[in-house]
């Protein structure tokens, strides 16, 4: 299978990208930096999602598109980074998808990038791919980014909105923010800790991603754990993975001054399932936060 991938230099991409080189597919990276390392016969396309649409070459003939491009959300916000990542994620889709409306040879599929802050924050309410959006900066963003996507259908592409959760693995991701605290001894819950963190491990959502290319799924995907935690649990967990006490509160006000409007997504509650991922036939590695992060620890470097 011949893919087309953005954000492919993330933490995400970088793992989907060197899984789909093993598995022998072929590779077109659109990166907006032309220095871009990338394994052997992987090509390099240059494009910046925020000033036009990609390179015509870069698409055509491609079985299939993933599109993961888009500003970072862990930093702390203002309104310029707002603005940043609404506009990376409306326009750069918008810019992908209507250069897939011009393309001679269109790909199958397109798997884009979402995220479960669709939701918004909602409790201990257990949310799949059928709930109704939530409220809030990044519901909204999520609601936009989602419906330029949606565009491609007409197009006769099959569309798959990849509701993506908290992330795990080893060289990045959440825990790269987590573990240096805890190592120190200084880690514990956030807030209250009964907030519902929807998580998942890293090779999973590679492996639910694979599955969309692979097979007839189509529409939102919740990209988490069929077993989302309290915040509470998940530090008691990963503090006993670590060895290290998790005793240590950070309260919401610490985090509203640290990181400011951002600290609200840290703080959600989304007790999310996926449904959809389940329905499709995929099978979870990682079904167990336990397991996940004895996991992670083990093969880190």
């Amino acid at each position: 299978m011949t893919i087309a991938i953005t954000g492919a230099s993330g933490f995400i991409g970088r793992r989907l990208m060197r899984t789909l080189v093993n598995g022998n597919h072929t590779l077109r990276v659109l990166s907006r930096h032309a220095g871009t390392n990338l394994p052997p016969g992987v090509q390099l396309y240059v494009w910046d999602a925020m000033k036009g649409q990609p390179p015509e070459e870069s698409l055509d003939g491609a079985d299939a598109v993933v599109h993961l491009a888009g500003e970072p959300i862990a930093q702390r916000w203002n309104d310029e980074v707002k603005q940043k990542i609404l506009e990376s994620r409306v326009t750069g889709t918008r810019n992908l998808v209507q250069a897939l409306s011009t393309t001679r040879r269109r790909p199958a599929v397109l798997v884009c990038g979402s995220a479960i802050g669709y939701y918004g924050s909602r409790g201990d309410e257990v949310l799949t791919e059928s709930s109704a959006p939530g409220s809030g900066f990044m519901a909204d963003v999520c609601v936009a980014w989602e419906k330029e996507a949606d565009l491609a259908e007409s197009l006769g592409i099959r569309v798959v909105k990849l509701r993506t959760g908290m992330v795990l693995g080893s060289n990045g991701g959440a825990l790269a923010k987590m573990v240096p605290p805890f190592k120190a001894g200084m880690g514990g819950k956030m807030g209250h800790g009964d907030q519902w963190m929807s998580w998942v491990h890293i090779d999973d959502l590679v492996g639910i991603v694979q599955h969309a290319l692979e097979n007839p799924m189509r529409g939102p995907v919740n990209g988490t754990s069929p077993n989302p935690v309290t915040n509470a649990d998940f530090t008691k967990a990963l503090g006993h993975s670590l060895s290290r006490p998790a005793v240590f509160p950070m309260p919401a006000f610490t985090l509203k001054f640290m990181f400011g409007e951002m600290s609200e997504v840290m703080l959600a509650s989304q007790r999310v399932l996926p449904k959809a991922a389940e329905a499709a036939g995929y099978a979870f590695r990682y079904q167990q936060l336990d397991l996940a992060l004895e996991n992670i620890f083990a093969t880190a470097p």
